[in-house]
């Protein structure tokens, strides 16, 4: 019997629905979906009418996964260890983690978001700006792409499914988080030879905040960033990627109303693209379709920190 069998059938705890989980893990469902389906993370119980049910048990162990991730670990290479093997290696990891500055780190970080958040209500897209480059100045560039602007559009986003902020306000916050992001790509400087990557977002996918996170993320570490936009056709992105001689392409696909559309053309880019050139896939949208992207060398990623540890490999490959 493996670990996560025995977590599922010694759990005496009752059974929380996934949105108990999301909520406690801090996790979105789409995330706790992958994981569990397509690694396998946990096995939930059932109810007799077939809903997914998890313990306690399986709230720490998406935690402790989500912990691992955080500091720089696949999921794939993760979510099959037992309970006690991941604790430890969490723990090990936290251990070697830098010290925060301040024991006020948390609290502050918070406060900066509702800021922002604040100043995108009223419109005021210049008090954006300032707050978001005192994000910087305060925490530094990977703490702003992998925690700050997630969480804020994450606000964002569940302000305007509650109908308390516009499309306008959407869009004004990604102009401002977009517009830093690339300067702050842009003022990594470049080594001499450094491993190109291609990024975009596919036909019909018209999101670009999740495309450049993923841009200056990899610039941080050492690639050369070709940055195409957004919504660019398949036979583009396969143009420019043969004539700058990326080592790898990544796409994003964070909302898409139409999942046939990106589907064929990320399958029409791999299908086109050299067999050593990986094309890695990110976004909720695209966690959403990775039982449809199984074609070798495309790479459907659950996370910022898992495209970074890819394309850490592919660095050591070439």
């Amino acid at each position: 019997m493996t670990q996560r069998s025995a977590d599922s059938q010694e759990a005496a705890s009752p059974g929380h629905p996934i949105s108990v989980v999301s909520e406690r893990t801090g996790l979105s469902r789409d995330v706790l979906r992958v994981w569990e389906r397509r690694y396998a993370a946990v096995e939930p119980m059932r109810t007799p009418g077939g809903q997914r049910l998890y313990s306690n048990e399986h709230i720490s162990r998406f935690r402790l996964l989500a912990a691992a991730t955080k500091h720089g670990r696949n999921i794939s290479q993760v979510a099959g260890l037992p309970t006690d093997a991941l604790q430890r290696l969490v723990t090990e990891d936290q251990a070697e983690r830098p010290a925060p500055v301040s024991d006020s780190d948390g609290p502050a970080h918070a406060e900066r978001v509702e800021a922002a958040l604040q100043y995108t209500r009223a419109f005021d897209g210049s008090g954006l700006d300032r707050e978001l480059r005192r994000t910087i100045a305060r925490y530094g560039i990977p703490v702003f792409l992998e925690d700050v602007v997630p969480t804020l559009m994450r606000r964002v986003g569940d302000e305007w499914e509650a109908g308390r902020l516009s499309v306008a306000h959407e869009h004004l916050a990604s102009a401002a988080v977009i517009a830093i992001i690339l300067d702050a790509m842009r003022s990594v400087p470049e080594s001499p030879g450094a491993p190109k990557l291609l990024i975009a977002t596919p036909a019909s996918e018209r999101h670009a905040v999740g495309a450049a996170l993923a841009a200056a993320a990899a610039a941080i570490d050492g690639w050369s960033i070709v940055y195409l936009g957004v919504d660019v056709p398949a036979a583009d992105i396969v143009a420019a990627a043969a004539a700058s001689n990326a080592r790898a392409v990544a796409l994003s696909v964070v909302h898409t109303g139409e999942p046939d559309t990106v589907v064929r053309e990320l399958r029409a880019v791999r299908a086109a693209l050299a067999a050593n050139v990986p094309v890695i896939v990110g976004g909720a949208a695209a966690s959403r379709m990775a039982d449809r992207l199984t074609e070798p060398g495309l790479i459907v990623c659950d996370s910022l920190a898992e495209m970074r540890g890819v394309l850490s490999r592919e660095t050591v490959a070439a």
